[in-house]
């Protein structure tokens, strides 16, 4: 049999140097003739990854080095940018804030998609119907959502859930007035209701993966509901359960929508884009807001780079 594969793979190499041999042979003006078509293709998908990828992150470490103004004369102003930034009071803290959202929305957006991805696979009847439902904000308006979540939060009886407290006798509450933690996990609370739907979804795929004969082997020597998830599910996800993790903290690091359609960033829910934001179009420096955009790519960078090799590590032990 060894022999048998050697031979195959010798015959397979013979075939790959004979094929590299006839390309060399050919003109180059008879191969882009010939793939000519293939080529445009490529060189136009190239184009337009340089130009909406590539060149805005380069404009904008050119303009974190620049005093950028669109009406007038532009001048190079080195670290001037970054020394601004630094030196700006809300600078720490919209890097709280955003530290603290993440932290939040890793306990419950990453934690309760795959608790309902895990439930809804083991559902025998209906299926699909709350496949559907877990789906349904995802198709809605991302704005639309926020205004709704935003009527939810008033503060006076107006809002549901004040509402809701009313009616059960209960003291109603000032959602983003009382404190700060409270304010930012009102805020996870609707972003991990909008974005629920497509990661359930990704679960569900990933789940649909898993050997059945796993699960027929753990039923057989009795195993519950939860030594199933424990010991069949969750390390056969183990690959997706990362890649989530780290697309949830980078997602979550870029919050933008959540405090400036419901908080407006009252009781320090100004987020590090949410800064950005104001930076450029409030106070029209986009120098700074330049350099406060390179400093959070920065971060993710390093944090994505930490998790590749925490993630090569596990995989080579």
């Amino acid at each position: 049999m060894a022999t048998t594969i050697n031979v195959s793979a010798a015959t397979a190499y013979d075939a790959r140097a004979a094929a590299r041999a006839r390309r060399r042979r050919v003109p180059l003006g008879r191969r882009l003739r010939k793939h000519g078509t293939g080529y445009l293709f490529i060189l136009g998908a190239a184009v337009c990854f340089a130009l909406f990828s590539w060149w805005p992150m380069v404009r904008e470490v050119i303009m974190s080095f620049q005093k950028t103004n669109f009406a007038g004369q532009t001048k190079w102003v080195g670290f001037e940018n970054y020394r601004h930034v630094f030196a700006d009071p809300d600078f720490w803290a919209a890097w709280r804030m955003s530290g603290l959202f993440t932290l939040f929305a890793l306990v419950l957006g990453f934690a309760v998609p795959l608790a309902i991805a895990v439930v809804l696979n083991e559902m025998r009847h209906a299926k699909g119907y709350f496949r559907l439902l877990v789906y349904l904000p995802v198709m809605l308006p991302p704005v639309a959502g926020a205004f709704l979540w935003r009527w939810f939060y008033q503060s006076d009886d107006s809002g549901l859930f004040n509402m809701v407290l009313h009616d059960l006798h209960l003291p109603t509450i000032q959602w983003f007035q009382s404190s700060h933690e409270l304010a930012v996990l009102c805020l996870v609370l609707f972003s991990t209701w909008a974005n629920m739907g497509s990661s359930v979804l990704i679960y569900l795929a990933a789940l649909q993966g898993v050997p059945g004969e796993l699960y027929e082997a753990a039923e057989l020597d009795g195993a519950s509901i939860l030594k199933r998830v424990r010991h069949v599910t969750l390390p056969q996800l183990k690959l997706i359960i990362s890649l989530m993790l780290m697309l949830q903290v980078v997602n979550t690091m870029q919050v933008f929508l959540e405090p400036d359609a419901i908080s407006h960033g009252v009781n320090g829910t100004v987020s590090v884009v949410y800064q950005i934001y104001d930076y450029a179009f409030s106070s029209l420096n986009f120098g700074n807001a330049a350099a406060l955009g390179i400093l959070l790519m920065l971060v993710l960078m390093i944090f994505s780079g930490i998790y590749l090799k925490l993630a090569r590590s596990v995989e080579e032990d």
